[in-house]
């Protein structure tokens, strides 16, 4: 969730302030959590209540825990950037899917991807994730896309096998950050930033990289960050990148071993708890318990108790 939440938090900054650089202070005064956080946190929580109502044979459906923890955290933290038709949803006393194919249901799915224990439930996650609001094909497309390219990633796959099923399955490849800067501008559609934003992962060389390229493209940067930075995550942190940063995706890349810096390391060096409320850390915490339970009880038995939809 860390790679989601301060990848929102160093493009917060630049979200109407657009730059065309890497070369910017990664956390600095300015930079604070905005809906992609509070977001992504609702639906961390939505997902451990439903593990935990399974378990207990109380089995309530993904998409309603989501509907009460989006709409108490989002009237919680009604100044934090919401578009209109979502913050009209949050008030709503029947809220209701508005057709939207904006990349709020893309900000926000990361921890689809890293609680499912097959591809297949990071998909249906994804899409349940989406549909309570965004019901659009391109609003459900941005979330699987990205809910994939992290279940992948934490899965040790490598950048050209990410890229490649994401080519197959969801986008044609939009170039390089390079090549995508000068002629981006700012879009806060899931078709017109998501694609972007992966190519920002594949051309990383570490966690702290990859947002960067994201907020240097100069569009929707927050949440450009909080996808880009989501997936650098779970590449970094559990997958291959903590042995090999390089690997052969892009055609630039340089030979040998890279060893990135410690995502641990990153959420320490530039104090990320201090800038989030403690129940916020506490989610986190919990969640990256649970996640490694879900993951370790499919290992042992092969087959978890299932999220129900």
């Amino acid at each position: 969730m860390y790679g989601a939440i301060i990848g929102d938090i160093v493009g917060s900054k630049y979200e109407f302030r657009p730059i065309k650089t890497k070369d910017f202070p990664f956390v600095s005064r300015g930079c604070e959590f905005t809906d992609d956080t509070v977001m992504t946190v609702a639906v961390a929580r939505a997902l451990m209540r439903a593990r935990e109502g399974s378990f207990n044979g109380e089995a309530v459906s993904f998409r309603a825990l989501l509907i009460a923890e989006m709409q108490e955290l989002g009237r919680r933290f009604p100044g934090a950037g919401y578009g209109g038709m979502f913050a009209a949803w949050l008030g709503s006393p029947d809220p209701a899917p508005y057709n939207s194919y904006g990349n709020g249901s893309a900000m926000r799915v990361s921890p689809c991807g890293l609680f499912a224990v097959t591809l297949d439930e990071a998909l249906a996650l994804a899409r349940a994730s989406s549909e309570v609001t965004h019901d659009h094909p391109e609003g459900v497309k941005g979330a699987q896309a990205v809910a994939a390219c992290i279940f992948l990633a934490k899965s040790g796959k490598t950048k050209r096998e990410i890229a490649s099923y994401v080519l197959d399955r969801f986008y044609e490849y939009p170039g390089t950050p390079d090549e995508i800067r000068p002629r981006y501008s700012f879009d806060v559609t899931c078709q017109g930033s998501v694609p972007e934003a992966i190519s920002c992962f594949l051309a990383s060389r570490d966690y702290e990289d990859a947002v960067r390229n994201a907020v240097s493209l100069g569009g929707d940067a927050d949440t450009q960050g909080a996808i880009a930075g989501s997936i650098a995550w779970s590449y970094y942190r559990f997958g291959r990148g903590f042995r090999d940063s390089a690997d052969d995706f892009m055609s630039d890349a340089k030979p040998g071993r890279i060893w990135p810096q410690s995502c641990e390391d990153v959420v320490a060096g530039y104090r990320i708890d201090e800038l989030l409320p403690a129940d916020f850390v506490a989610t986190i915490e919990e969640f990256d318990v649970q996640m490694m339970q879900r993951a370790g009880t499919y290992d042992r038995t092969g087959f978890c108790t299932a999220i129900p939809l």
